[in-house]
């Protein structure tokens, strides 16, 4: 279900913010997120310990038709400051989106405005008329923002040893 790349921008834009296709350039910024406390507690290690770690996990990413990640920049600096994901997990009847920040650029309004656009745009496709969000039920930053989306808790599954909580936003 690879329509995701041909319905959705590659290149989103906010008031703030420049949404591109994750790419292997991005491979220094995966590696310094992806090792920040935020993403090891609320996400999991990824045992990426290297740039050449981060671009070999790019690549696994970029080569599943189900998962499109964009790189968040600053539309001043250019610099990258987050991720939002869109991508259809085995386990979840529909597509899943998701968000991990800098910790430095977290409670500023980014990821509430990154990924409320995805949001927004996603969803005009009949496809994606339900998306989901999953998080752990301690992340409350998470919880809270996805609260602001217009999600709304809908079950608690066990995934891989983990209990998560499932959100749902319908239109």
């Amino acid at each position: 279900m690879r329509e995701i790349n041909t319905s959705i921008p590659a290149t989103i834009t906010t008031e703030r913010l420049s949404l591109d296709l994750l790419t292997t350039q991005d491979g220094p910024f995966m590696r310094e997120l992806m090792n920040t406390q935020g993403w090891l507690t609320f996400i999991g290690d990824r045992n990426i310990h290297s740039d050449e770690d981060a671009i070999v996990y790019i690549n696994k990413i970029n080569s599943n038709p189900d998962f499109t990640y964009w790189t968040v920049r600053l539309k001043q600096l250019d610099k990258p400051i987050g991720v939002i994901t869109f991508l259809k997990r085995t386990y979840l009847k529909h597509f899943d989106i998701g968000f991990a920040f800098l910790p430095e650029y977290c409670g500023q309004g980014y990821a509430s405005e990154a990924a409320g656009e995805v949001l927004s745009i996603v969803q005009r496709l009949p496809a994606h008329a339900t998306v989901l969000a999953t998080t752990i039920p301690t992340n409350a930053s998470s919880i809270k923002l996805l609260t602001r989306l217009g999600f709304r808790f809908e079950k608690e599954i066990e995934e891989g040893g983990n209990k998560l909580h499932v959100y749902a936003n319908v239109v």
